[in-house]
């Protein structure tokens, strides 16, 4: 487990593929307030932390967009890790990309913490660019 941040999000990625309705994943601060800006965004629909064993865990519930009886749709199309251990991206508050129009949200580790990329805008804050959702 090289990167904590993209094992995440390639848990989510996965368990949303397969149809899981939930994901645990090992819990840590900075993935709790990822998790928490995918649920504030509606990405998925809650978040719990739970003891498994004697380890702290992050309980995902994912969100599905039902189109029919038979026929549903993950909530987040895409998710994947921009900025990475061997490679870190920053930007400037004036420079924070806009994710598919709107439609989707970056993930923005500033001085004051974890937040969106339109968060970070309205309060002038730049930082390292840590995923992308849609």
């Amino acid at each position: 487990m090289l990167d904590p941040i993209s094992e995440m999000l390639t848990r989510i990625r996965n368990a949303q593929a397969a149809g899981k309705k939930e994901v645990f994943i090992p819990a840590s601060k900075i993935k709790l307030a990822i998790a928490q800006i995918l649920e504030a965004k509606k990405f998925v629909s809650g978040i719990q932390e739970v003891m498994l064993g004697e380890r702290p865990f992050l309980k995902v519930v994912l969100r599905y967009i039902t189109h029919s009886r038979t026929n549903k749709k993950g909530a987040i199309s895409e998710i994947f890790r921009v900025s990475r251990e061997s490679q870190r991206i920053y930007v400037k508050s004036t420079q924070i990309p806009v994710v598919k129009n709107g439609f989707g949200i970056s993930v923005i580790s500033t001085s004051r913490g974890v937040m969106s990329g339109d968060e970070a805008l309205k309060q002038g804050l730049g930082g390292e660019i840590m995923c992308k959702v849609w």
